[in-house]
């Protein structure tokens, strides 16, 4: 059994990441990030996720990106709604939280290489990512140079693999792969605005109804 570390918001896709996992029969370790993001909904969803792949540890990090601010995530900033796919394609959104990704990774790697770990997977998508910078193939290909060369594992020709599985896919795509390996979506968070139902206009909450419109199923959450 491989040991790997799983990103794990408890959105839809780093669910499917956590499911695929469990599938190929991995040892389990997820990591969740308190940072002071508007939506902490999500990470009650992370939480059952966890529960529900079994996995050995759950871990969730706290930190408030709230002290700079830059984002409609972390901060008063209204969050965007009602946009049709060309508006998400124009810009970077104010959802972009400055470096969140690069933070993550960069945890993830700590914990991975302190816990003998081969792997972190991650939930990033590069066709419906609402334009964000950090959720690229080039992103990740950079990050993973600095995984072998920043780390004793790396310098030892061990460097812990970044696994991005849904990296080309629509998001109709990861559903239909989710399913097939059990993932339960009724368990998953989406929407930026928190709360305790999904406010149906968000980024987020358009590209999952999207997602399961063209996937031709309803949406369990």
């Amino acid at each position: 059994m491989t040991r790997n570390i799983i990103l794990l918001s408890g959105g839809l896709d780093s669910a499917t990441c956590a499911y695929i996992a469990k599938e190929a029969g991995d040892e389990i370790y997820a990591l969740s990030f308190d940072y002071g993001q508007r939506h902490t909904r999500e990470l009650d969803a992370a939480r059952a996720v966890a529960a529900a792949v079994r996995a050995t540890e759950h871990l969730v990090m706290r930190f408030d990106l709230r002290l700079w601010g830059g984002s409609a995530l972390t901060s008063d900033m209204a969050v965007p709604m009602d946009r049709d796919d060309t508006a998400m394609a124009a810009d970077i959104p104010v959802t972009y939280v400055p470096g969140r990704n690069t933070i993550f990774l960069a945890f993830a790697m700590s914990y991975a290489e302190a816990k003998g770990a081969s792997k972190i997977y991650l939930g990033i998508n590069a066709l419906d990512y609402s334009g964000y910078p950090d959720c690229r193939p080039e992103y990740l290909a950079a990050f993973q140079e600095v995984a072998r060369l920043g780390t004793k594992v790396g310098t030892e020709g061990h460097t812990v693999e970044l696994v991005a599985p849904l990296m080309h896919w629509d998001k109709a795509g990861i559903i239909k792969a989710g399913l097939a390996v059990g993932t339960n979506y009724a368990l998953t968070w989406s929407c930026y605005q928190g709360g305790d139902t999904p406010c149906g206009r968000c980024d987020s909450c358009l590209l999952r109804a999207k997602g399961f419109a063209e996937a031709g199923l309803p949406d369990p959450a």
